[in-house]
């Protein structure tokens, strides 16, 4: 027997309306570009983080968008749309927002039309090459992750002598000091006798100077080091201090796994929509005017009277002539 003074609804909205809504702040600010997921839980405990003028006391606060949030004084906006870029990064510059030493960051050397980013990983002030950038502080995260199974290639110049017995430990995976170093892929010339080398060496987790340190342990002592790629993402032929944004395909493809997930994170409209009118314009230019052109040119070279006016005006125009009017 149903009991008439049941509502299913009723008990559905009460149901609703006890459910907290919303995401955790860390992970909304992370998405905001405000700092890694981590990051923001240290700011959190720091009392850098209010809402509305009150300070958050744990990260597991949840919220259902940035408005009223503060940080250290600085208000949040809204998540744009996730994008990467490329840097090539010059010796001499920090990956770090802000340095005590007060040594120049990455950061200070960016365009003004750039928002803030965060870069994925760190290079260290003397190591050159290609450093990824990202508005989007979850998508940093994902993109550092050693699961992800990214090779990350150095060129590497050297100076002294290596132990061949160690290279080959290297390659299969060690443990100095107590860190353990997956194996690596290095292609370096076992044959040389010159105390200078150069040599290309490719890593998956990015330890702390781990590129550094592992050749050490083989007697080379690193004098200049540059990051050719991350993963898919290649330094090509970037000029140093250039910066180039990753087209939306690509990422598409590079971070497919993750876009799974937060496909909401990205907007292909309005790139998608410019590709196809540009797309549309070319190929109608290009339908109409050769044709045109080529039926005019041939209906000029088929022309008898042409023809004739050609041959009339010809420095040999008697024999010409003669041999049009069909006389021998």
């Amino acid at each position: 027997m149903i009991d008439q003074n049941s509502d299913p609804s009723n008990e559905a909205k009460t149901d609703d309306e006890t459910t907290p809504k919303g995401e955790r702040i860390a992970k909304m600010l992370a998405r905001a570009g405000v700092g890694s997921r981590r990051a923001v839980e240290r700011m959190i405990e720091a009392g850098m983080v209010k809402q509305n003028d009150k300070v958050i006391t744990t990260p597991a606060t949840l919220i259902s968008s940035v408005e009223g949030i503060t940080v250290d004084g600085m208000v949040v906006k809204p998540p744009e749309p996730s994008k990467i870029w490329k840097y090539h990064k010059p010796a001499g510059r920090v990956t770090t927002y802000y340095d005590p030493e007060g040594r120049p960051t990455v950061f200070e050397a960016m365009p003004s039309n750039m928002p803030r980013v965060l870069a994925v990983g760190r290079l260290d002030l003397n190591t050159e090459g290609l450093l990824l950038l990202t508005n989007d502080g979850e998508l940093a995260r994902w993109l550092e992750l050693p699961s992800t199974g990214w090779l990350r290639t150095y060129k590497v110049r050297c100076h002294g002598y290596f132990d061949r017995e160690k290279v080959d430990q290297i390659r299969k995976g060690i443990t100095i000091e107590g860190v353990k170093y997956r194996g690596v892929r290095i292609n370096i010339n076992e044959n040389r006798e010159k105390s200078n080398i150069w040599l290309t060496i490719g890593i998956k987790e990015g330890k702390n100077r781990e590129v550094r340190k592992l050749l050490e342990y083989t007697g080379l002592q690193v004098t200049r080091l540059i990051r050719l790629s991350y993963g898919p993402f290649e330094l090509d032929q970037m000029a140093r201090g250039d910066v180039s944004e990753v087209k939306l395909k690509d990422m598409k493809v590079f971070c497919a796994d993750y876009f799974k997930d937060h496909a909401a994170d990205l907007d292909n409209g309005s790139e998608l929509e410019t590709d196809k009118s540009k797309s549309k314009s070319r190929t109608g230019w290009a339908k109409s005017k050769p044709k045109t052109n080529q039926r005019r040119i041939n209906k000029k070279r088929n022309d008898p009277k042409r023809k004739a006016e050609k041959a009339l005006s010809s420095p040999k125009s008697a024999k010409p002539t003669e041999k049009f009017n069909g006389k021998k």
